[in-house]
């Protein structure tokens, strides 16, 4: 169950650099702040990657690894808008559709399937995502999530990356056929963080100046990232894409407390029962 431990690590520093991207780069460009999620967190970990040394892959994890970079990018970069843009308690719950999506593309990309049981789980997690989605809400219920859709655009980004995130999970755990996630997460950091640098440079952008203007705010998110991606691979390496995705989607939950506590966003004790059926969901994915 080592595994269950890193996804709940994993999801929890990526709310907590959610809560920190919204709390100190909500009025910077997006691309700033991509460079302090993955420039400054691939810097970070480069220290790993080099006491590790590197042995040239099968060619074939190149292909895997130049298909997921230019994905992840600009996944993080509507990422970036959405939640700087809305509320978290807006914007955070429809990336529970990625599981949802990573059952379907886990299948056709991996061949990975899913149980019955394990497909409930999935839709648990999701639904109690929904839920979530309604905190704040006022009037329209359980339906609120779909005014927000229609009205704000925080919430469209973040279904865009729910699509992209169900294709970049599954071509990560793709490319840990040809390395382990030990050496794969920190190596990827790395490389998406020098790709990272590159577009933003050739954008004529810097990604200093995020670090000079908020270097606190630049040392929690980065930092916050690097262990949320050496967590992410070394758990994906070990079961079905879909149920890792989901378990991971208790980030929401995590966010959802971070809104309330550094936001003063309303109606946390509305959450308990969203949070029950989200819960309920990863005990149907971890019952054998």
């Amino acid at each position: 169950m080592i595994w269950f431990a890193l996804t709940v690590l994993s999801a929890f520093m990526f709310a907590t650099a959610d809560a920190s991207t919204k709390r100190w780069f909500s009025q910077s460009d997006p691309w700033e702040v991509v460079g302090v999620r993955f420039v400054w967190s691939g810097l970070m970990l480069a220290p790993w990657v080099l006491a590790q040394g590197f042995e040239a892959p099968d060619p074939r994890f190149w292909i895997w690894l130049c298909t997921l970079a230019p994905l992840d990018l600009l996944a993080v970069w509507f990422y970036v808008r959405a939640i700087t843009s809305a509320p978290l308690s807006h914007t955070l719950p429809w990336q529970s559709f990625s599981p949802v999506f990573s059952i379907v593309t886990g299948y056709v990309l991996l061949g990975e399937a899913v149980t019955a049981r394990g497909i409930g789980g999935v839709i648990c997690v999701a639904l109690g995502a929904w839920l979530l989605s309604t905190t704040g809400a006022g009037q329209g219920g359980v339906l609120a999530p779909l005014r927000f859709l229609w009205t704000e655009r925080g919430p469209r980004d973040m279904l865009v990356v729910a699509l992209i995130f169900s294709v970049t999970s599954v071509l990560g755990k793709g490319a840990l056929a040809y390395m382990s996630g030990a050496r794969f997460g920190p190596f990827y950091a790395l490389f998406l963080g020098l790709f990272s640098w590159i577009v933003i440079a050739a954008r004529g952008g810097s990604i200093l100046a995020a670090a000079r203007r908020e270097p606190r705010g630049t040392l929690v998110v980065a930092g916050a990232m690097a262990v949320m991606i050496a967590a992410h691979f070394l758990a994906i390496e070990h079961l079905t894409v879909a149920y890792m995705i989901a378990v991971k989607r208790t980030s929401m939950l995590f966010g959802i407390l971070y809104g309330a506590w550094l936001f003063r966003e309303r109606d946390l004790a509305r959450n308990l029962l969203a949070s029950a059926v989200m819960l309920g969901g990863v005990a149907l994915i971890l019952i054998p």
